[in-house]
């Protein structure tokens, strides 16, 4: 029983991974629109009906598919953080946003399924594969904030200073976080964040085409502002 078990399991490992290939092999060559659960179902041989037995819905579908590539993009953050395990915090924080860039415009149709799609509800539940794959991505910038303001605390706002409804929602943020930073390191954690993250949208979307045919320099100039913030050194390429 054990023996037949473990096969099946095997089995249904590798359809769950040939399905995930074909969701992305459509993502990349036609875009999101393309990716249905009967042309996934047609990818693979199976009729729709039958995809159900791995995914109960397309909504199902797409929040393990963006879990694998949240994972992807952890995974390579975490690798540079690594090949500079002796280097101090700042360099590390550097080199993991460098690596979600390199990334993120080597996978644009991955990365814009990740950042520039509704995350529907059932996916933003805690339980949800999605929202614990995203918050180990999460965790990379947050780990190594957290060790930088351990050590070398940034320049951070006067809590009293910002309007009460933010006060609020960075009090609520702390706390899911176990108070790692305090709300007004959270607040400048989380604008360092969302500039960065704007900026890499813009280019991996193609905003920014009108005026720019190569980005990395502007990353760099935001990079350096942002390690401005937090006290950084700005080590070069």
């Amino acid at each position: 029983m054990t023996e037949r078990t473990s096969r099946r399991e095997r089995l249904r490992r590798a359809t769950v991974a040939e399905i995930h290939a074909a969701v992305r092999g459509l993502l990349v060559e036609k875009g999101p629109a393309a990716v249905t659960i009967n042309a996934v179902a047609r990818q693979v041989g199976m009729s729709g009906p039958a995809l159900y037995h791995y995914y109960a819905s397309h909504e199902e579908l797409v929040g393990a598919v963006t879990a694998d590539f949240f994972r992807e993009l952890a995974t390579a953050m975490e690798q540079a953080c690594a090949a500079r395990a002796d280097a101090p915090v700042g360099e590390r924080i550097l080199a993991a946003c460098r690596a979600m860039r390199a990334w993120a415009i080597s996978h644009p149709a991955e990365f814009g399924w990740i950042f520039a799609s509704p995350i529907t509800p059932s996916n933003r539940r805690p339980d949800s594969v999605r929202h614990q794959a995203a918050q180990r991505f999460e965790r990379v910038l947050l780990d190594l904030t957290v060790e930088l303001w351990q050590t070398r605390p940034f320049p951070v706002p006067g809590l009293a200073d910002l309007p009460a409804s933010l006060r609020e929602q960075l009090t609520a943020y702390s706390a899911t976080i176990d108070g790692r930073l305090p709300p007004e390191a959270a607040h400048v954690f989380l604008s360092c964040w969302t500039r960065l993250y704007g900026l890499l949208c813009m280019e991996v979307l193609h905003q920014l085409d009108f005026a720019y045919s190569d980005l990395e320099p502007v990353y760099e100039e935001c990079l350096r502002d942002l390690a401005l913030t937090l006290g950084l050194d700005h080590p070069g390429r």
